[in-house]
């Protein structure tokens, strides 16, 4: 982003539009780049010096001070002194006072007596005495990542996000919509999804829909842009208070680019309480996957992205989890409307029990989950069981009463994988061939071939290596049905013994 003094718009036909860098504008980005580079170990007022005079031969210096802010970024500037300027300073001023400076000779005196204080020469306190203004500091390094090219893409997107500053309201349309809500609910900015001309627009509402217009709030707006502007076909319009006159901006994929750069890895989630729950639900060996912003959801006109989804690991069956934090009255009553709209969706609402609004959920025939800090898994875990209820139901309804495995042994997990199920689901079934060991279907005559084989006395990787045969690995609970436990000595291992 650039400054506001740096910003330059035509309001040509009562519009707002940026004037951006063209291809005659190569040249000159080159130079600035040039100016730069050519000042590695010279100071900065050596450095300023130069891109005034350039100013001084451009068409327009706000294009030069464009291009040079957006470089003196890439600079890396020392402070380079014999001695560290403060103490200099100290040391000379002290002096000073004693001495009485009046004459170039009481100068010389002092910065003498300065310099055996510190142990330097007196050139080398004179050169100390102000090296950390920022004239005087040294242009150590300079690493320009961009192209004269690149250089006019950034300076367009840059100056596109400053005429943002003043935006209270952006509209956009974009290939991706998804990409944008997400941003948008990261840089928690307030926000609607309309279905127009069969496509979809995602408002952003200004900070005039909440408290006075800040800046901090527009530097939002420009930090969308980028997000956008990465997005393969879009089309921006922004309202501007243009000092008191609302005017209109509208860009598109052909105005504004991303050079090839990249940013600053972005943070996921939308709010700490997101990122919390999204971590402790994985953390989780449940039969659900989460599923970060899945796809937009219909609601009359129009469109909702819910925060999260529960995919069901075993069928084809997911569950859309919205986490609803503290916003106006007005942007919550919208919401409710939005959910009210949705239509064959199982949906689960965690809605912060200050908003009173629970109930409001549950009559348009969704779950809610009142939370206070934090949304609580149990609370979570429980309505997806009921779910999970009715499809092992169903499951275990589509599965023969009686199951006959050709494994000799077989993990009930693997046969539940096997048929596309949990291994819930084969609670109740027969398997006559089989009898249950722990969490392992083993046929009987597995079980007696092992009797044969383990005694009291068997060093327990013995028994686990005569298990690995039928592929069993879970040894306690074969050792529990033949009779036996395992006497554990201290770290070197196990011995078999009766019970």
């Amino acid at each position: 982003m650039l400054t506001k003094d740096l910003l330059r718009v035509s309001r040509a036909g009562g519009g707002y539009h940026p004037r951006f860098a063209t291809d005659d504008d190569r040249e000159l980005a080159a130079r600035v780049i040039g100016v730069f580079q050519g000042h590695v170990g010279q100071s900065r007022g050596d450095l300023d010096e130069a891109l005034t005079a350039l100013e001084r031969e451009a068409d327009d210096f706000k294009l030069v001070r464009g291009f040079a802010k957006l470089l003196d970024r890439q600079a890396t500037v020392e402070t380079r002194a014999p001695v560290e300027p403060r103490r200099a300073r100290d040391a000379a001023f002290t002096a000073a006072e004693s001495v009485g400076v009046v004459t170039e000779s009481d100068r010389e005196q002092a910065l003498a007596r300065a310099a055996d204080d510190l142990g330097v020469s007196p050139a080398d306190v004179e050169q100390a005495l102000y090296a950390d203004r920022e004239t005087r500091q040294i242009i150590a390094d300079v690493d320009v990542r961009w192209s004269p090219e690149d250089l006019l893409a950034q300076y367009d997107l840059s100056l596109a996000q400053t005429a943002l500053f003043d935006a209270t309201e952006v509209r956009v349309r974009s290939s991706d919509p998804k990409a944008v809500v997400s941003a948008v609910k990261r840089l928690r900015l307030m926000y609607e999804i309309r279905r127009t001309d069969g496509d979809r627009e995602v408002v952003v509402t200004g900070p005039d829909a909440l408290f006075r217009s800040t800046r901090r709030y527009g530097t939002r707006f420009a930090r969308l842009l980028r997000t956008i502007a990465k997005t393969a076909d879009w089309r921006l319009t922004a309202t501007i208070d243009d000092r008191g006159t609302d005017r209109e901006m509208t860009l598109t994929d052909a105005d504004v680019s991303v050079p090839g750069v990249d940013p600053v890895t972005e943070v996921t989630f939308d709010s700490g309480v997101e990122a919390d729950f999204a971590r402790r639900f994985q953390s989780l060996d449940l039969d659900w996957d989460l599923v970060r912003e899945p796809e937009p959801l219909e609601a009359g006109a129009h469109v909702v992205i819910p925060d999260f989804a529960f995919d069901y690991r075993y069928g084809d069956f997911r569950v859309f989890f919205e986490i609803m934090g503290f916003w106006t009255p007005e942007y919550v009553e919208k919401k409710l409307s939005r959910l009210a709209d949705l239509e064959n969706v199982e949906m689960v609402v965690a809605v912060d029990e200050s908003l009173g609004v629970a109930e409001d959920i549950e009559a348009r025939d969704h779950r809610a989950i009142p939370y206070s800090g934090s949304v609580r898994i149990k609370d979570v875990r429980d309505v997806l069981r009921r779910y999970e209820d009715d499809l092992v139901a169903d499951a275990s309804a589509d599965l023969p009463a009686e199951l006959r495995p050709d494994d000799d042994a077989i993990a009930l997990d693997v046969l539940a994988e096997r048929h596309g199920v949990s291994a819930d689901t084969l609670e109740g079934k027969s398997l006559p061939d089989h009898e249950t060991v722990g969490r392992t279907l083993v046929r009987p005559g597995v079980l007696e071939a092992l009797d044969g084989v383990i005694e009291a006395g068997m060093a327990l990787d013995g028994v686990e290596r005569a298990l690995d045969e039928y592929g069993i690995d879970d040894a306690s609970a074969v050792l529990s049905r033949l009779g036996y436990r395992v006497e554990w000595e201290g770290l070197g291992g196990g011995t078999v013994r009766e019970k």
